[in-house]
């Protein structure tokens, strides 16, 4: 027998630890802090929302034609059987209102958006990695607000392209869209909300029976008071309009006034509204969405 043949005298070889096995490059950062990751993690979900709209080309396409298609109807085809109150051209007094309805139907895109992705396992994936638990909704959000400006851009243009115009000044009319951009943001809590609760893509489209009957019932594309006497107090206090009446009068267009408490403070209104939505609706998508690994 040669020492060759002979067994092993020494230790035997023991397996590397598991700890041993974690690559350094994907061990925890612990050079900073949470809400650096928490921002970091917020950017990384808005980036794969913007990159999917970059890979379903229709899907941009109809978020971004739509309010083109609503503003060239509205505008041409119903605008010469309009009135506006104290007189004016209809589609100055429609385009606040067409503003405002693209915030508003957005909230239905969000919905989808993130009732897919449940069904589809992306938010419990997200769930199992290593990321800030805040930075689902808060990319979603942050998403959303940054396709609701493209819309308010590329719609401007359509409304300066057909006569529109902001008498207001600079300060009033940067007001005015920031006002738009605040109410798109508090419904997208209802949005994130809705899609949680959800059981599918099918049934976020029939949101569309909600949010069509509050933007006509609202003084989008009437005045209130044009309206019969029991509609107007309800057309008046929709959330939509406040946010309607306050562009108008910043945006200098006509139509803006009403004799009504809540019309006459519009722009107070069109702050308080939105504070109030996101206050019932963020809780409620934070809660619900803590509660899907239950």
């Amino acid at each position: 027998m040669t020492t060759t043949d002979l067994p092993p005298t020494g230790p035997a070889p023991t397996d590397p630890a598991p700890a041993d096995l974690v690559r350094a490059d994907l061990a925890p950062d612990t050079r900073h802090g949470r809400v650096y990751w928490a921002v970091v993690d917020c950017g990384n979900v808005v980036r794969r929302t913007l990159l999917n709209y970059r890979r379903q080309p229709l899907a941009i396409l109809w978020v971004l034609g739509f309010p083109i298609v609503s503003v060239l109807l509205y505008g041409f085809v119903f605008g010469s059987a309009m009135r506006v109150p104290g007189g004016g051209d209809y589609r100055e007094f429609l385009m606040p209102g067409m503003f405002a309805t693209t915030m508003a139907f957005g909230f239905m895109n969000t919905a989808t958006t993130v009732v897919t992705d449940v069904g589809k396992g992306v938010v419990d994936r997200f769930r199992s990695m290593p990321m800030a638990p805040s930075a689902v909704t808060t990319g979603r959000g942050v998403a959303d607000l940054l396709v609701a400006g493209a819309e308010l851009t590329i719609l401007a243009a359509t409304a300066l392209a057909i006569g529109w115009s902001s008498d207001g000044g600079l300060g009033g009319t940067l007001l005015g869209f920031g006002l738009l951009l605040f109410l798109r943001f508090a419904l997208i809590w209802v949005g994130v909300w809705a899609g949680l609760v959800l059981p599918n893509a099918e049934a976020a489209g029939a949101l569309y029976a909600v949010i069509f009957p509050l933007t006509m019932v609202s003084s989008v594309y009437v005045a209130p008071t044009l309206m019969p006497s029991w509609l107007a107090p309800v057309a008046a206090w929709n959330p939509i309009s406040s946010t309607v009446t306050a562009t108008r009068e910043l945006f200098g267009n006509p139509g803006a006034g009403g004799d009504s408490w809540v019309e006459q403070n519009a722009v107070l209104m069109a702050f308080v509204w939105p504070l109030a939505i996101t206050a019932v609706f963020l809780p409620l998508a934070v809660r619900r969405f803590q509660r899907l690994s239950r």
